[in-house]
């Protein structure tokens, strides 16, 4: 009688726990996506970004990517890569993204609007590209952004 009174108490938190893992992995696989949208549309002559291959589940074996424990994208370190092309829109998905770095690269074309989703982005270094157009407004948007 006890292992059945114990089996309906464990079952339920057995459960949040798998329903906990399927959402993380969910969310590492998004953010997954959303680098290997970036990785697609840059040039890559130096081979900097080699390790970024979406058949692994979790992008945060990737170098110039740190995650938090839960596995999500919270920095973006790409400074000085020699990259070219345009930024993804699809880097707007990062909804963790704390800081994200891709200064002194060949970077053309216009910030994405979609960064402005970035609820938790606190700094956006694009220095020394060619980035062209205005910032887009929803950057103001952003209240824990301070650097930009």
């Amino acid at each position: 009688m006890a292992l059945v009174a114990a089996t309906r108490t464990t079952a339920p938190i057995a459960a949040a726990v798998l329903i906990v893992a399927v959402v993380s992995a969910a969310a590492a696989n998004k953010d997954a996506d959303s680098l290997t949208a970036l990785r697609n549309g840059l040039k890559d002559p130096g081979g900097a970004l080699a390790s970024w291959d979406p058949s692994l589940v979790n992008p945060c074996t990737w170098f110039h990517v740190t995650c938090d424990g839960s596995n999500r994208v919270i920095l973006l370190d790409l400074g000085r890569l020699k990259l070219s092309g345009p930024l993804a829109p699809e880097l707007g998905q990062l909804d963790q993204l704390k800081f994200m770095e891709i200064y002194k690269n060949d970077i053309k074309g216009r910030i994405p609007s979609e960064l402005g989703g970035l609820a938790n982005l606190v700094g956006l270094d694009l220095h020394g590209n060619r980035i062209s157009g205005p910032i887009p407004l929803a950057l103001g948007n952003i209240q824990s952004l301070k650097l930009l």
